[in-house]
């Protein structure tokens, strides 16, 4: 019997956890409920006998973040499917049972995403066990969550008939997200359990279903997967190929129109890191009710969720409040308005500031850069440079660049000449060199680079040779 294939989706942006999630560096990325970021608890529960090296579907922007947590995961092996655009979850892990069904057709496929949190972890492989079982039989398995509130923000399945398989009923229907009174009936019924969005299924089923139900999308993400390219550790689905697939759903896409649905009610901890509040839920309060997260201070507060990535954050006299603070934004609302922060992204974005979307510590694969000042026609950035990583071999049509050494040994190609930089030594790059820069050392490289040009944005760069395959 083969080995289970754990497909962890990691596209979503994580907008109602602005300002900490952002585009360019989204939730499933940071360390939110534990000391490991959440794609890594979401990895680490398919890890070991009875599970192969995840798959991982991600964008492309985000592909070196991903690659490198697995590996600080100690995770060998995975791979990562690279989608052109995002199209929701139907084309998403349609791809990656494509790709398992070329070797195995009869795998075991466990969709999860990235985002999750689950506490009791042995139950969760129990319910696991079971959803496997039934997923050979040819259904398609989602997890139920027994209900803890009657909560508006989920969806419902409910259970209907017994299978000949321990733990496992057939789904009568799915239920959108409800209202309180709606709710509030599920939850004193006992027939009605949370959608948690994990569906277990063989590859060959789920296939099946697809061109049954959406044969033009089968087709479209087959045309897609044969077009795929290697790069690096990456498989880069065929662009043009993809663009063309439907944005639809999982759910809306098979889910709820196959007859062969079933669901595991499983009481395993469950919950959708979705919002500041499911924080606040999910965190270790005082004696007041506060969740308190970094440089806080709390005088006469109950119930309020407080995080600070910097400076001193101090609440006094509040109840129900979320105060979250970044080097750049700070978001102040009462917990219940937890779904609306989107609505300030939103109006972020509008007027391109660039807090919607972006944080001022700019990820690469071989380390980070931070803005640290801009001005007219010059800009200062602190740059890290991982132990053995480079920059691409590049040069620049509007802008030259100093480089100030502050920790850490540089070597930079400038030219035709080669130079080592120690601790408070500099150089000088002239506009249009063509340059490199090099961490040979066993400690990050820190850099402080000043900019003076007529244009200083990203897209002002030519890469001749790049280690990691960028253009």
């Amino acid at each position: 019997m083969s080995n289970i294939v754990p497909v962890i989706l990691s596209g979503g942006s994580g907008t109602r956890l602005w300002p900490v999630s952002r585009e360019s560096f989204p939730k499933q990325f940071w360390p939110l409920v534990s000391v490991r970021t959440m794609i890594q608890e979401t990895a680490a529960r398919a890890v070991g006998t009875g599970f192969a090296p995840p798959l991982v579907v991600s964008n492309e922007a985000h592909r070196f973040i991903v690659a490198e947590q697995l590996r600080e995961l100690g995770i060998k092996g995975g791979r990562v499917v690279l989608e052109p655009v995002g199209r929701n979850s139907a084309p998403a892990i349609l791809a990656a049972a494509l790709i398992v069904a070329e070797t195995d057709p009869d795998a075991v496929l466990w969709m999860m995403a990235a985002d999750h949190a689950i506490a009791d972890l042995p139950a969760l492989h129990a319910a696991l066990a079971a959803a496997a079982a039934a997923a050979r039989a040819g259904h398609i398995v989602t997890f139920g969550m027994q209900p803890t509130a009657p909560e508006t923000g989920y969806g419902y399945i409910e259970i209907g008939e017994p299978l000949p398989i321990a733990g496992v009923n057939r789904v009568a229907r799915f239920l959108e997200k409800p209202d309180a009174a709606t709710a509030a009936g599920f939850l004193a019924g006992g027939r009605h359990v949370w959608n948690s969005g994990m569906f277990v299924f063989t590859a060959a089923t789920l296939i099946a279903e697809m061109q049954r139900f959406e044969p033009d999308l089968v087709t479209a993400v087959r045309a897609s997967v044969a077009a795929r390219a290697g790069d690096l550790d990456f498989i880069r689905l065929g662009a043009d190929e993809f663009r063309t697939c439907k944005n639809i759903s999982i759910d809306y896409a098979v889910a709820e129109r196959t007859d062969r649905a079933a669901v595991v009610p499983a009481d395993i901890g469950w919950t959708d890191v979705g919002s500041w509040a499911a924080l606040w839920e999910l965190g270790d309060k005082d004696g007041s009710g506060n969740v308190a997260s970094g440089n806080v201070l709390l005088e006469d507060a109950e119930n309020c969720y407080v995080r600070s990535d910097g400076i001193t954050t101090a609440v006094v006299g509040l109840s129900d409040a979320v105060i979250v603070v970044t080097e750049d934004a700070v978001l102040a609302m009462h917990r219940d308005r937890a779904q609306d922060v989107k609505k300030i992204v939103d109006r972020l974005k509008v007027a391109k500031q660039p807090q919607g979307t972006e944080h001022r510590h700019v990820y690469r694969p071989w380390g980070f850069y931070e803005s640290l000042i801009t001005g007219d026609r010059f800009q200062v950035k602190r740059i890290s440079v991982k132990p053995g990583a480079q920059l691409s071999l590049q040069k620049h049509f509007h802008r030259s660049e100093h480089w100030v050494v502050v920790q850490g040994t540089a070597i930079v190609t400038r030219d035709q000449e080669t130079v080592m930089l120690r601790e408070n030594e500099s150089i000088y790059l002239p506009l249009g060199a063509v340059h490199r820069l090099e961490n040979p050392g066993r400690i990050p490289l820190t850099l402080i680079e000043v900019q003076s040009g007529s244009y200083l944005g990203e897209d002002d760069i030519v890469r001749i040779e790049d280690t990691y395959g960028r253009n």
